[in-house]
């Protein structure tokens, strides 16, 4: 069933590409263009809903928002071939403006689902670079589009809130967009067909918005080429919809890594030096009519890049703090590792030196753990360390500090200790020791003067001792020969005279 309706999305993919292409041999302004067009805006629409009833994606409604908005806006160029070819009225705005603007919370809403759907937690990075972008845009938007509109005297009331919904639906669209787009989430092919077709949406409202800007009257062929680029649009979101990759798009993703990629930093740098250049424009045509509207976009931006850089610099140093805790810890069994230890030993027996108390360290050994691996596998070895680690943590005084130091190796530091308190307290180990396995210890305590790798050495000869003697034993150290002061050969001062 699969493998039949990939086949059958080549196939409706191909079959409505080609119609969308055909679109361009149709007369101009005539019943057989709208109805072409009719009937492929409702094809795309129908593979959305054929894709949901299908696929059953996670974020269905989403997907049926899609369908909803597409479909109005579909029905908005019949109810204008109606108006203008059956009525012959020339009315501006009409219910064919309400159709089109259906539109946008068709494609709002569905993106906010969808949104919400991938995302877990509170990504503020995505919502800051989404805010910025839609902002500087916002800002463009508003000086060569919103503004003039609505300072347009000569415009009814209803003309001018139409003209102005248009700009304003694309903006909402536009932040949506770039949301979806920043954020974590799959990048499966029904993702980017649905993106490529939001673009299209953005790229016709925006070239028509030019158009308009210069008062510019397009001819047949560009208008067409305009209407094509819609179509399109349609063709991709019901591609998106049909494709059996619809079901990833709306699943949960992981946290999101706060990061800028190349891309991404070029346009949130452009978004953010729009207002600077709206600025210079004006000047450059000594007329600032936008002062106050430039001020307060400067101002957001430079607050939203302040906030995108506090956000940065908080994840750099989550990052170093983690990275620390990397290098210091052991991956298998969240002890302090060999590194960490050759770091702590010194500062314990610094410690020791000034309250001048006593310190033993323990280095332990699992027996016959190459032989466990052999019998039991590696996974089953991983497991017997942590459950190892784990068990002997537990028994371990509250002040004494337990390391992996390497293989099954472990080393144990005691404050405090004396050697005989410190071979009892291994004594309560290994009666905890999992899977009926024994180990061996050795023990050592500092004399007050040797260096940690001294003391480490004492233990670790100690340990390899109790091995040789059989293992499944603890032995203690023996203390360290004093050092002896060898007599000077050197000739006394009055010996020279």
């Amino acid at each position: 069933m699969e493998q039949d309706m990939s086949r059958g999305w080549r196939w409706y993919l191909g079959l409505i590409l080609l119609a969308v292409a055909g679109y361009f041999l149709t007369p101009a302004d005539s019943w057989t263009q709208t109805v072409y067009a009719e009937l492929v805006g409702l094809a795309a629409t129908g593979a959305i809903v054929v894709g949901v009833v299908r696929y059953r994606p996670a974020a269905k409604a989403a997907w049926l928002w899609f369908a909803a908005g597409q479909l109005l806006n579909v029905l908005g160029t019949l109810v204008e071939a109606v108006i203008g070819r059956v009525l012959h009225l020339e009315t501006w705005p009409s219910v064919a403006d309400v159709l089109w603007l259906g539109l946008y919370p068709g494609l709002v809403i569905g993106l906010y689902l969808l949104i919400r759907r991938r995302t877990e937690g509170h990504d503020w990075g995505g919502l800051v670079d989404a805010t910025t972008i839609t902002t500087g845009l916002g800002l463009l938007s508003w000086v060569f589009l919103i503004r003039p509109v609505a300072d347009d005297s000569s415009l009814p009331l209803l003309a001018r809130v139409v003209s102005i919904a248009y700009p304003v639906g694309d903006l909402l669209v536009l932040a949506m967009v770039t949301r979806l787009l920043v954020g974590a989430g799959s990048r499966s092919p029904a993702f980017r067909l649905l993106a490529g077709a939001l673009v299209l949406y953005l790229a016709g409202d925006a070239t028509w918005a030019v158009i308009n800007y210069v008062g510019a009257e397009p001819g047949a062929t560009a208008v067409k080429l305009l209407q094509m680029n819609f179509l399109t649009a349609y063709v991709l979101v019901g591609a998106a919809g049909l494709h059996r990759s619809v079901r990833e798009v709306g699943e949960r993703a992981g946290q999101r890594m706060v990061r800028l990629s190349p891309a991404l930093l070029t346009l949130l740098t452009v978004a953010s030096l729009l207002a600077p250049g709206i600025l210079a424009f004006q000047v450059w045509r000594h007329q600032i009519t936008d002062g106050v509207a430039i001020v307060v976009g400067s101002v957001a931006l430079f607050l939203l890049v302040v906030t995108r850089m506090a956000q940065l610099m908080r994840q750099i140093e989550r990052q170093s703090k983690q990275l620390s805790q990397l290098v210091r810890v052991d991956e298998l069994t969240g002890l302090a590792n060999r590194r960490a230890w050759s770091v702590e030993l010194p500062v314990a027996i610094e410690r020791a030196r000034r309250d001048r108390v006593g310190l033993s360290i323990a280095m332990l050994d699992l027996d016959h753990f190459k032989r466990f691996n052999d019998d039991y596998g590696h996974q089953a070895g991983d497991r017997l360390l942590k459950s190892a680690a784990a068990a002997w943590s537990a028994a371990l005084r509250a002040v004494d500090q337990l390391a992996r130091y390497g293989g099954e190796e472990f080393i144990v530091l005691l404050p405090g200790a004396t050697a005989e308190l410190a071979a009892g307290v291994m004594e309560r180990l290994r009666g905890v020791t999992p899977a009926g396995q024994t180990f061996s210890a050795g023990v050592a305590s500092w004399d007050g003067n040797e260096t940690s790798e001294d003391l480490i050495a004492r233990a670790d000869q100690a340990l390899y001792q109790a091995k040789e003697a059989g293992r499944d034993r603890i032995l203690v150290a023996a203390e360290p020969a004093p050092t002896r002061m060898q007599p000077s050969t050197a000739p006394m001062a009055s010996d020279a005279t």
